[in-house]
């Protein structure tokens, strides 16, 4: 919409510089192609979008892809002309050219919206007719929850990269362990592969060729079939954590770290009980309890003067609540986030005289 014309200074404003839809005095102009005559480019967008498509003045037909700016001299003419201030409602005296009008706006001491900083303490910017009601401890504890709420979104993507990441060595750990490997020949004449039945070398062409595809078929499909048996495997170790529920310790200072053989014995009832997956024949319930003493604990909680030292560290442990007991497992799925020095695989078992919650 255009500029209220009696805003502007002088004996009038020329009939060339009104509007003929707003009759206010043109803002943003743009022309039409044909006929030349200059509207708001608000004004003409909302004319065409109504569904017109020709000029208000003449009806030469046209359409929004049709219009080009006024000609220089217009945009000139309108450049010189002087008007007030916005802000002359609210005490400001300037009348200015209208080419300058938006840069004294910004710094008009009169304009409501101009930012000041507050000089009551806090440094936060407000808008200056909002400073009447600024409160600064208000201000400052919204800003402080913005930030947290920033830092928790930037570490819950952090932590999902890097669950991601221990997903792929894990994945690429597996894969790794059954990459064919490649067949030699030795002296005599025998073709030797890995993982299968050696195969003579002076057999015929055909033979030979029909022999070594049917014994590597058949490594591949024991390899696929212990693959899918390992993704499995894992994949119930994470079921199975995921059900256990999360863990506080308050006091690492109980910590037990050479447990007993009737202590232990109970833990791994406990964890039994609470479903714990019996993999590889109960692989991992062996696993776990012997990795309950600190004899086989990673570097980084070897001794007590290296947990001492890492206190801060372990306190990011993501910790599982053996049902019933004090004591936690700390399962690798679940802390893909700490260093190597601080997890072992699959995990470790902590015991505590109390402080679990």
């Amino acid at each position: 919409m255009g500029l209220d014309i009696n805003r502007f200074a002088g004996n009038g404003v020329d009939e060339e510089l009104i509007c003929p839809i707003c009759t206010g005095v043109l803002e943003s102009p743009m022309q039409a192609p044909v006929c030349e005559h200059a509207f708001c480019l608000a004004c003409i967008r909302e004319w065409l979008t109504r569904g017109r498509s020709t000029c208000p003045v003449d009806r030469t037909e046209f359409t929004m892809s049709h219009l080009k700016p006024v000609p220089r001299i217009l945009k000139n003419l309108l450049s010189r002309l002087e008007i007030n201030c916005d802000n002359h409602v609210y005490g400001c005296p300037r009348i200015i050219k209208l080419d300058l009008l938006a840069n004294h706006i910004k710094d008009c001491e009169y304009n409501p919206k101009k930012p000041v900083t507050c000089v009551q303490g806090c440094g936060v910017t407000v808008p200056k007719d909002e400073m009447k009601d600024h409160n600064c401890v208000r201000e400052l504890r919204s800003i402080v929850k913005s930030h947290e709420q920033k830092l928790s979104e930037q570490a819950k993507f952090i932590a999902d990269i890097k669950y991601q990441l221990a997903e792929q060595r894990r994945e690429l750990s597996i894969l790794s362990d059954f990459r064919p490997r490649p067949s030699t020949s030795n002296g005599n004449g025998i073709l030797s592969m890995s993982g299968g039945q050696l195969m003579p070398g002076v057999m015929g062409n055909e033979n030979r060729v029909n022999g070594n595809n049917a014994l590597t078929m058949n490594t591949g499909g024991q390899a696929q079939r212990t693959l899918t048996s390992r993704l499995q495997e894992n994949d119930a170790i994470s079921t199975w954590c995921g059900s256990l529920p999360r863990a506080k310790v308050t006091r690492w200072g109980g910590m037990i770290s050479t447990p007993d053989a009737d202590l232990q014995a109970q833990i791994r009832r406990s964890l039994a009980e609470s479903g714990c997956p019996d993999t590889t024949g109960g692989q991992l319930l062996d696993d776990l309890m012997a990795n309950a003493h600190e004899r086989r604990w990673p570097p980084g909680l070897l001794t007590l003067e290296t947990r001492q030292m890492n206190r801060r560290q372990y306190e990011q442990y993501v910790c599982r609540r053996v049902p019933a007991r004090q004591a936690v497992v700390v399962m690798a799925c679940d802390n893909s986030h700490m260093s190597d020095d601080m997890i072992i695989e699959p995990g470790l078992v902590m015991i505590f005289a109390h402080g679990i919650e």
